[in-house]
């Protein structure tokens, strides 16, 4: 039974230097499902879900991280979002049925946000340019401007399966160049149909035989969508009475449909205004004495 919708951490025992593997099947399926794309926005996006999945599990926290690709060309924008527990979900906008090209071709001029939203405490972003053609290539640019931590990242998807490959010297660790360049060198002979196909031991075998890795238990990877009611219900109240009443002119119900899960939404007139009042009410102006 081949490893899928799983992400797997490793360790170079004898050097300072750790990694990540992820592979999904049907976690992606459903991702996509709710979407109409071409195979080459599919590989784009499937790319995306690799890398927010490995970023994820780069650092400790508990809460959401979302990778967000704007950019000013027919496909502009690709979202990915991860959460702690590995919950996961993609989205792609633009002409999802343009044709094949580069990630700076397909995207044009634009940028690459990361925003981790912990359960607890702010919000922090990062922030790089769209400037390299490979979405992991852009990712590793990254981690050099605002880490500090050599990293390098390989991003595969096609039209059933995606994978990632991670890997990162360990931080207060005496970089040892040699053994660094080393390992990336190795790691950079592996194919697309290898990380398509290959479970994580044996890829792992195949491109670090001579060197001691360890590898730690399978961490399931699933899709779920976080959308709610009550998230549908606080972001239309953030349009204003005024701007609701408006849409009310024109239609007797606001139809909020999810664009991650195809969930669909309803509201009529009396279920909006009863929002306004449960809002008022819970947050009644302040007076001055």
């Amino acid at each position: 039974m081949k490893e899928q919708d799983c992400l797997r951490r490793f360790l170079f025992e004898e050097l300072g230097v750790r990694g990540e593997w992820v592979r999904l099947q049907s976690s992606w399926q459903e991702a996509k499902q709710y979407q109409q794309l071409s195979v080459c926005v599919q590989e784009k996006l499937g790319q995306a879900m690799a890398a927010v999945v490995l970023l994820s599990a780069s650092i400790k926290f508990e809460g959401a991280m979302i990778l967000q690709a704007q950019g000013q060309g027919q496909l502009n924008t690709l979202i990915a979002q991860a959460t702690h527990d590995r919950k996961i979900r993609a989205l792609a906008r633009g002409d999802t049925q343009m044709e094949a090209g580069s990630l700076t071709k397909m995207m044009g001029a634009g940028r690459l946000v990361i925003t981790v939203k912990p359960e607890q405490g702010e919000p922090y972003q990062g922030i790089v340019a769209l400037e390299e053609d490979k979405l992991a290539d852009v990712i590793t640019k990254y981690f050099t401007q605002s880490e500090q931590l050599k990293t390098r990242v390989w991003l595969f998807a096609n039209e059933t399966h995606v994978a990632g490959l991670f890997i990162q010297e360990l931080p207060a660790q005496e970089s040892y160049k040699v053994d660094w360049e080393r390992i990336t060198a190795l790691a950079g002979t592996v194919t697309k149909e290898e990380m398509l196909t290959l479970d994580c031991n044996e890829m792992l075998f195949r491109l670090f035989n001579e060197e001691k890795v360890r590898v730690f238990e399978p961490e399931a990877v699933t899709f779920e969508c976080g959308c709610s009611p009550k998230k549908i219900e606080t972001a239309l109240v953030s349009l204003g009475k005024k701007e609701l009443d408006s849409i009310f002119l024109e239609r007797d119900i606001i139809d909020v449909d999810c664009e991650f899960c195809g969930k669909k939404y309803s509201f009529d007139q009396v279920d909006v205004e009863n929002l306004l009042s449960a809002q008022t009410i819970s947050n009644p102006l302040k007076t001055k004495h």
